[in-house]
């Protein structure tokens, strides 16, 4: 397996598990803020619709206006970057929508990527105001946004648990 196909299953494997948390909660719940974790679901999935978009389309091809505009991307900025709080963004948002921008941000992450090339990966990062964190190249862009991704999907289990219950991954216990 060449890296760029293990950088799209492990992307692929990590979006199935946003997905399959983000589902098991009740959308009643998704304002509710999770004592001790200080965030909620939406602002868990605004968040990740702006890193996906960060981390594997504006640091690896460059901006997209056409998603910026459809997905109002400068609002979910606003209110769901990591200078921001949770609780600032009950009620500006529904659930529903957040999740079909999160899915439409998910895909389009994984034709980007798809589009990249082996030796793509080795280039250095698109520049942007906002200098990336950890990557010098776009493989390491991308391979943040897995563990990006997958750090949330924590938060996202521990606040289930808090607000809701806690998630069934199907572990049998023993008796």
């Amino acid at each position: 397996m060449t890296e760029l196909q293990t950088l799209i299953k492990q992307t692929e494997n990590a979006f199935e598990w946003t997905n399959k948390l983000i589902g098991s909660i009740p959308t009643e719940k998704w304002d509710t803020m999770a004592n001790g974790v200080e965030s909620n679901i939406s602002w868990q999935v605004g968040h990740q619709i702006i890193s996906i978009y960060y981390h594997t389309i504006m640091t690896t091809v460059g901006h997209i206006p056409k998603l910026i505009e459809n997905l109002n991307l400068r609002l979910y900025t606003e209110i769901c970057n990591y200078n921001t709080f949770a609780n600032d963004m009950v009620g500006k948002t529904e659930p529903e929508q957040l999740m079909e921008h999160l899915k439409v941000m998910q895909e389009q992450s994984l034709t980007v990527i798809g589009s990249l090339s082996e030796n793509d990966l080795q280039k250095p990062v698109e520049p942007t105001k906002v200098p990336h964190p950890v990557a010098k190249n776009k493989f390491d862009a991308i391979d943040w946004n897995i563990k990006h991704t997958m750090w949330h999907c924590g938060q996202i289990a521990t606040i289930k648990r808090i607000v809701d219950n806690s998630y069934d991954y199907g572990i049998k216990r023993p008796k």
